[in-house]
């Protein structure tokens, strides 16, 4: 959420950072201003107004003392407890209408975040491999190890059983990236995966994602999408000692998402569906350490994809792509053979203080309290990283080599498909 003193302060920097994202969103700007200078004009009158019920009062108890008339005082005293009753509804009214449009903006886009339309490349790493024959795809690979055909059975479309050594293999990769992070100052956390309504709004989801989102309408209680959500809502309502930041945390879990409107070959085997594993990183800082919080987060998914073998690109993504919680977000893209071409594997956003200012969560040191920032980046989207080490592994005879980082966490050095893949 932006903070409304910045936006009534400097209403017009505000707007053309917004315009950056969608010219149409002055329009819900001037709807917040509109709505704060009406909660602002009825909050003061009915301010001025109990002034003046504490001065008649105390006339009214001179008088009394005096044993004067006071029914005049008392006729008054009514009149204006009805205005300080309407005045306050009308304060009210228009703070609750002024915090619904304040919710509905995005956040700012931080002036490096690039333009668009289109993404910007930042860079490319490593060499895409020449593999001198037709590419497999992952599901040719993984062959019985991913079986679409059964899960659809129990699960509709797109849900998939993991089978024997891919199993390994994804077991090695979050126990492998949870150690790694662990030595990187991130604590390891495995959270719930319902979440309220709160969790969902205070990181921005909500209102703006909600046709991603499952919920379970009888319990109040929603699939997280992402543990960046059960992550961020960990310190929700709290004051951090400064002292304590940057904190960091690892999170494991299951997520959920509708992928309403997808459609074509991302939906044929894992690249995109309704359930997968995930590692994520979050961050809490002090504001002015979110910038190279940010660098950080992205140097350390590099860093994993490097070390996975992995050939990728890093894009600055466009402001009218970032999503509502971000100021700027870098996606890791890996080289996916079988589509020649690169493909998300990994994001990281630096949501400033959009985040904490809705969760109300805050820091205090020597200047006061005040919002903090908040940051998240995926460590390790299990069923793109399969995909990726699959058929960047893949070798002329079908097997796939692994890379040996996994070794020690019980990945097998090579894995070779048992029968024909699931999907015809």
């Amino acid at each position: 959420m932006l903070d409304i003193k910045r936006i009534r302060e400097d209403p017009e920097s505000v707007r053309a950072a917004l315009a950056r994202r969608d010219p149409a969103l002055g329009e819900q700007l001037d709807e917040v201003l509109a709505k704060d200078e009406q909660w602002r004009a009825a909050t003061a009158s009915a301010e001025g107004l109990r002034a003046q019920q504490r001065e008649q009062s105390e006339q009214l108890a001179q008088a009394r003392k005096r044993s004067e008339d006071v029914q005049e005082h008392q006729e008054q005293m009514r009149h204006m407890s009805a205005q300080v009753k309407e005045l306050t509804e009308r304060a009210r009214v228009a703070q609750e209408e002024r915090q619904q449009a304040l919710a509905a903006l995005p956040n700012t886009p931080h002036a490096s975040a690039a333009e668009g339309p289109e993404d910007e490349v930042v860079r490319e790493v490593g060499e895409i491999p020449k593999l001198g024959f037709e590419p497999r795809d992952h599901l040719q690979l993984a062959g019985a190890m991913i079986d679409t055909e059964r899960a659809a059975k129990l699960s509709g479309s797109r849900f998939a059983y993991l089978k024997g050594d891919l199993v390994t293999v994804e077991l090695a990769l979050v126990a492998w990236a949870l150690a790694k992070l662990r030595t990187l100052g991130f604590e390891p956390v495995i959270p719930p995966a319902l979440a309220r309504e709160r969790a969902l709004y205070g990181t921005g989801f909500l209102p703006d994602t909600e046709q991603q989102i499952y919920s379970l309408s009888e319990d109040d209680l929603y699939l997280i999408g992402t543990s960046e959500v059960a992550l961020a809502s960990l310190h929700d309502d709290e004051i951090v000692p400064a002292g304590l930041l940057p904190l960091r945390y690892a999170g494991f879990s299951p997520c959920f998402r509708r992928e309403a409107g997808a459609a074509g070959k991302d939906t044929r085997g894992i690249f995109r569906v309704h359930q997968f594993d995930k590692v994520e990183m979050f961050s809490f800082v002090a504001p002015e350490d979110s910038p190279a919080e940010h660098e950080r987060i992205l140097a350390i998914e590099e860093e994993i994809l490097q070390e996975l073998g992995l050939p990728y690109r890093v894009v600055n993504i466009a402001v009218g792509e970032l999503g509502s919680s971000a100021a700027k977000k870098y996606d890791c893209e890996a080289w996916i053979p079988s589509q020649g071409r690169y493909r998300e594997l990994t994001s990281c956003s630096d949501t400033t203080d959009y985040q904490a200012r809705r969760l109300n969560i805050r820091m205090r040191s020597e200047r006061g309290t005040r919002s903090l920032h908040t940051l998240n980046g995926t460590a390790v989207a299990v069923g793109r990283t399969l995909i990726a080490l699959l058929e960047n592994g893949q070798q002329e005879d079908g097997t796939v080599q692994l890379p040996q980082a996994l070794a020690p966490h019980g990945a097998p050095a090579q894995l070779r498909a048992t029968a024909a893949g699931a999907e015809k």
